[in-house]
């Protein structure tokens, strides 16, 4: 008998189904020893760091089974995946076996079909010893950093904390963001919108000879003084160009990109995507049976396999033809330093099994991550799209306006990942010929502050700064979360106020923790290690004791910043001590269990105050929620209604009286109210959040007449011109329209 051990069941499920009656495949279910969960368990010995690596008691029984079927064995082979954490925990299980991990002959296989696990038994390798040691040197960094800084900052702060080499620079980056925006400065400025005949729209881009930028125009009376001059004066059309430009074909997918494509376009979060992705590799039905329809989903490589490029070119030249397929395959080199480990980009195992096929197999998140992947690795192979650019100048005395256009002459890989431009041609003008303009207005506004990070541009901005591997984006993330140093609401990433507290005390202690430069360069380290097999213990001892030292200094010359009392009482919710705590809006009472428990109460003084307040300021409404006597508060916004049984109730209502639009919500038929929030006033439906229906412009009752659309119009000005606006499709109909004009 023939043992293949692998980590995944799924895996194993779909390999076994590939190979005779004389293999044997069994799964290790990931790691099977590591280091102690409940002590350090590294010691030194003779200037070496030593791991005191054990099989926890998860894997007792797994390696068990995997030692009784070894000894039935002729032949054992390793078959864990095939980056550096698979290469270590193969190496792990030879240990577990008794058995010299040189001696056992290693497989590596980028996707799992017959084809490739064949060619892998027939030219198998040894485990690579510096990959193995690359990954012990991450894992004893990570251990070092985790298991000594985490309990300093859970006795200078909170318990619950934790940092960590890869963790804390990339809550250093979210934190840093929200900084610029806390201190961000709005700035007006005025835009000049400009339509000539016949509906061009255009753009001032010089005024007196000087060019016009964003911010050019400062305030309403220059932008109002502006457009009189500018509307007296006569035009003519000047410079016309037109140029072909060309869209280039986007290279295939490695983990960042995918989880940010999956993020922008599927709505996916980096962990579901690689949960998915992981299936779609391990093996999922196809008509041939269970296999694995998509390579290897973690690397950070742009390789392909020259027999997937012919296949993806001959596809090619039979589906779309051959104006579609370059004359030499296409060939992407990764730029970003550090690129290694996986040897392909992800890509379809089988162009047979299209999304069409596919769709009568996989599940519907299956499906889409899929068609995602088959599109893109066929687009990678295909001719760039091709535009005309259109650009005409309008000319006066004092000014230039430009106006834009471009028109699609060939869809090249559009034609299988689609696209959302639309031609928008400009008319045939002739220089020199005079043009009138039709509208011209000016509009306020106001600079916006630098958006905050979504989970897939930070993935971008860890990749740009080299921070993390392909395997940790997705965890870091997570883990991030799961210490609630960050919320994601839709879709953007907010810290905590916790998370300033511990990246400031890490960037006045323990800079070179949330440095991106320092977290980097030890990434390119551990790619020395892996790649031309320098010392790991060299470079674990180098951060070693300089950083045992500031943790030692750390424990008497950091200042307490916990500012929380015992009170002597219990939780209500968990039991254990609660704790007197100072936050942003003062002093309040919390669970010393936080963040497992998130208990909190009034102290004595609130409660008092707000009694207080309610005296001062009652009022006659109760709450609907509580029955509870509603009080007049001031907040950053005014006054408004609160319920008189907070905590408990957190109730509130504005004092302003509501605005009801006549027309009811064209989603449910309910009450249309004129609501304030941070980014705006808007129109909401009063049922929400059951029904979600907003928009920015009063509904009326007539409905978009564009086909498959029955969105609600809204009366709104658009460039000087009224128009009704479709809620839904936002197509924009000129209210003349309406009257036959």
């Amino acid at each position: 008998m023939k043992l293949i051990i692998v980590e995944s069941p799924a895996k194993a499920k779909t390999i076994k189904n590939f190979l005779s009656k004389d293999y044997e495949v069994i799964a290790s279910k990931g790691h099977i020893r590591d280091l102690p969960k409940n002590r350090f368990g590294i010691k030194i010995d003779n200037e070496t760091l030593i791991p005191e690596y054990r099989i926890s008691d998860d894997s007792t029984a797994t390696v068990k089974q995997i030692q009784e079927l070894a000894k039935k064995s002729d032949q054992i082979y390793i078959a864990t995946d095939e980056d550096r954490e698979g290469e270590a925990i193969g190496w792990h299980i030879a240990h577990a076996i008794d058995k010299d991990p040189s001696a056992l002959p290693r497989i590596v296989f980028h996707e799992i079909t017959k084809t490739a696990i064949t060619h892998a038994l027939e030219t198998p390798r040894s485990i690579d010893m510096d990959r193995v040691n690359a990954q012990q040197a991450r894992r004893l960094l990570d251990r070092i950093v985790g298991y000594k800084l985490s309990p300093l900052l859970a006795s200078k702060i909170q318990k619950g904390l934790s940092a960590g080499r890869v963790q804390s620079s990339t809550l250093k980056i979210v934190v840093d963001r929200e900084r610029e925006i806390r201190a961000f400065v709005p700035e007006e400025y005025w835009s000049i919108d400009t339509v000539f005949v016949p509906d061009i729209e255009a753009t001032l881009t010089l005024l007196n000879g000087e060019k016009i930028d964003k911010l050019s125009i400062k305030s309403g009376d220059e932008a109002k003084k502006t457009v009189e001059t500018l509307k007296a004066q006569q035009y003519t059309v000047g410079e016309i160009e037109t140029k072909e430009r060309k869209s280039s074909t986007p290279p295939p997918f490695m983990t960042s990109t995918l989880q940010q494509a999956a993020s922008s376009q599927l709505g996916f979060s980096p962990k579901k995507t690689m949960m998915i992705a992981q299936a779609l590799y391990e093996g999922v039905k196809t008509p041939e049976g269970t296999s694995g329809v998509i390579t290897y989903m973690r690397t950070d490589s742009l390789n392909l396999a020259t027999e997937a490029v012919e296949a993806a070119r001959e596809v090619i030249g039979e589906r779309y033809g051959k104006a579609y397929l370059p004359e030499k395959p296409k060939v992407y080199v990764k730029k970003a330093k550090g690129a290694q480990e996986a040897h392909e980009a992800i890509r379809p195992t089988m162009l047979s099994f299209t999304p069409e096929i596919a769709a009568g197999y996989l599940k519907p998140d299956e499906i889409k991550l899929y068609r995602l992947i088959y599109n893109r690795f066929l687009a990678c192979q295909m001719n760039d799209a091709r535009f005309e650019q259109q650009s005409i100048a309008f000319v006066s005395e004092a000014a230039e306006f430009r106006a834009t256009g471009r028109k699609l002459l060939f869809d090249g890989f559009y034609r299988v990942t689609g696209s959302d431009d639309k031609d928008k041609l400009l008319p045939t003008l002739h220089t020199g010929e005079s043009i009138s303009i039709q509208s011209i207005g000016c509009e306020q506004h106001f600079t916006e502050p630098p958006s905050r990070y979504s989970e897939a541009s930070l993935i971008k901005k860890l990749e740009t700064e080299g921070i993390g591997r392909p395997s940790t984006y997705a965890p870091t993330i997570s883990t991030l979360q799961a210490r609630d140093y960050i919320t994601i609401e839709k879709r953007s990433i907010i810290p905590t106020e916790i998370a300033f507290t511990v990246t400031e005390l890490l960037e006045k202690h323990f800079n070179e923790i949330v440095d991106a430069g320092f977290t980097a360069q030890m990434e390119e380290t551990l790619d020395e290690i892996s790649e031309a097999g320098k010392s790991w213990h060299k470079i674990l001892l180098d951060f070693y004791y300089p950083f045992i030292e500031k943790i030692e200094a750390g424990k008497t010359s950091i200042a307490s910043l916990k500012m929380a009392k015992p009170l002597g009482r219990n939780c209500p919710q968990c039991g254990s001590e609660l704790l007197l705590r100072s936050g942003r809006y003062g002093e309040f009472i919390a669970c010393s269990g936080f963040p497992k428990c998130k208990y909190t109460e009034q102290t004595e003084e609130n409660k008092k105050e707000d009694a207080g307040n309610a005296s001062d300021e009652t009022s006659e409404e109760t709450c609907e929620k509580c029955g509870a006597p509603m009080v007049i508060k001031n907040g950053r916004n005014g006054k408004f209604l609160a319920c008189s049984a907070y905590p408990k109730c957190k109730n509130t209502k504005t004092l302003a009286e509501q605005k009801v639009s006549a027309v009811p919500c064209p989603d449910c038929g309910g009450k249309l109210i004129w609501r304030q929030s941070r980014r705006g006033a808007f129109w909401g439906c009063e049922h929400y959040p059951k029904c979600k229906f907003i928009s920015k412009f009063e509904p009326s009752d007539k409905k978009c007449e564009l086909e498959g659309c029955d969105g609600a119009l809204a009366r709104r000005t658009y460039r000087n011109k009224e128009v009704y606006e479709c809620t839904k499709c936002k197509n924009r109909t000129p209210v003349e329209e309406e009257n036959g004009e």
